[in-house]
């Protein structure tokens, strides 16, 4: 009889955490848990780290029936993307193309996990997280060689996420959770459906101040959590314990506390004795703890070398045991699978028909093969339609017109509200250069929400309170189609 135990696997390039979980009666106790690390010229060999991780679990007996495997932020990148569609299937359908949309460049070599933060009529806000398949595949095929096949791959903060929400609970839905590791930072937000409502991942230098770091990264996290309750407060857990809480709290005007992450779990110390820390730990209770709550997962297995375990291992044997009923359904199959073969030959004429309608529009370009054509002739019309209207060059470049109306736009929605003086505004063919003031940092904040609502990023911001007055200069650019 298998153990009811979960592992959780907390992966990075040279280090892994490993946590056992288990049920004790109505609760869940940690069986084990140890970190290993590699020789730094092995970081590139995942396979002799997944042996000591093997290795490990059979120095300390620690048996499971199923395992789930969280990625460090260095091994993913984190993109914000917006769907029209609301329901996870068809987000699932056409998430691919959004995100190819967004990148701007080709993500076939890509796998990709999403996780809904937001949704309206217009559509759904999404966190998307994007990994190299060739690293996925060498981590996946390691750990199976080594007889752990795990059913889910998550990035790390969401699994991060999951347990500050069970072993936090009920987190202060109006708190920004700030965990800083020794190499990595994290910030958590939550919304009132206990749905992660916003999440970054950063990576984080060792000589690198960590109340500067937070006093700049606090004020534009915050300003992504879309909820009418703005933060109050800051929750932050450092590992090196170099925060000044009460000089933090001065610079960013919200209440700023510590968390205990260790606290959290209910046990002692000695549990962490083979730990590399309290934040790979979390990490790797959360990934746990996504087996055993069974809670929704990010996973990149859903879209790359999909979990192959033992029900569906199940299925397919009682597929392969259906002997009879094949038999009998032969003759009809016989009869469609013709019927079929005559669909073909029509669909094959008519795709050589519009593959060469699709070269005489696109330059002499074929169809794309594994993705949809209808597609790219809607954005290449998109694209002609804006070079007529002015809004965009030959070139695909936005026309100054366009951009300058953008900023306006922007400055129209908010300059009453936050008292705005523009001092120079200065546009290149590439982006916009802004000087100004407000009159707090807070009315600062919300011009460059309302500037992001405009369809316009951020590329670099400088702020800075002088005369009673919150100065800024911004370069900006328009969103990509």
């Amino acid at each position: 009889m298998e153990s009811p135990n979960y592992l959780g696997i907390y992966l990075s390039k040279g280090t892994a955490t490993v946590v056992c979980l288990g049920l004790e009666g109505k609760g869940r106790a940690v069986s084990g848990c140890f970190s290993v690390t590699i020789e730094e010229s092995q970081q590139q060999k995942p396979q002799e780290l997944v042996r000591l991780i093997t290795d490990g679990c059979a120095k300390r007996g620690l048996q499971f029936s199923e395992a789930a495997v969280a990625l460090d932020c260095s091994m993913f990148m984190q993109h914000n993307v917006h769907s029209k569609f609301n329901d996870p299937k068809q987000i699932a359908a056409t998430i691919r193309f959004d995100a190819e949309e967004v990148l701007g460049m080709d993500i076939t070599d890509l796998a990709i996990a999403f996780k809904v933060t937001s949704g309206n009529q217009a559509g759904s806000s999404l966190t998307v997280f994007t990994a190299p398949k060739r690293q996925l595949s060498d981590i996946l095929i390691s750990l199976q060689s080594n007889n752990i096949d795990p059913v889910t791959i998550e990035p790390d903060v969401n699994c991060l996420s999951r347990f500050i929400l069970q072993k936090l609970s009920p987190p202060d839905l109006r708190s920004l959770f700030c965990i800083l590791s020794d190499s990595s930072g994290y910030f958590i937000a939550f919304s009132e459906s206990r749905e992660t409502e916003a999440m970054r991942t950063f990576i984080v230098r060792p000589a690198q101040d960590r109340n500067d770091l937070l006093a700049r990264e606090v004020p534009m996290t915050a300003a992504l959590v879309e909820t009418d309750k703005p933060v109050n407060s800051i929750k932050v857990f450092d590992s090196t314990t170099s925060v000044d809480y009460q000089q933090l709290s001065k610079r960013l005007g919200i209440e700023t506390g510590s968390v205990d992450l260790i606290a959290a779990v209910g046990s002692g110390p000695e549990t962490l004795a083979d730990c590399a820390g309290p934040v790979g730990f979390a990490i790797a209770y959360g990934a746990a703890l996504s087996q055993l709550e069974k809670a929704q997962t990010v996973n990149f297995r859903s879209d790359f070398m999909p979990y192959q375990g033992r029900k569906v291992r199940l299925q397919k044997a009682m597929k392969f045991s259906s002997v009879s009923v094949a038999v009998l359904m032969l003759v009809a199959g016989l009869y469609f699978q013709m019927q079929l073969w005559q669909q073909n030959k029509y669909r094959a004429r008519l795709y050589r028909k519009f593959e060469k309608q699709y070269s005489a529009v696109m330059f002499g370009k074929m169809p794309p093969p594994k993705s949809n054509p209808v597609k790219k002739l809607e954005g290449e019309l998109r694209r002609i339609e804006n070079v007529r209207k002015g809004l965009l060059s030959v070139t695909g470049e936005e026309a100054i017109s366009a951009k300058l109306t953008l900023v306006l736009e922007a400055f129209n929605k908010c300059a009453k509200k936050t008292d705005l003086n523009i001092n120079s505004i200065s546009i290149t063919t590439r982006n916009i250069s802004i000087a100004g003031d407000t009159s707090s940092r807070a009315n600062t904040l919300k011009l460059f929400n309302a500037i992001r609502q405009s369809k316009l990023d951020i590329l670099q911001q400088n702020l800075d309170a002088k005369g009673g007055r919150d100065n800024f200069s911004i370069t900006v650019t328009p969103k990509k189609q």
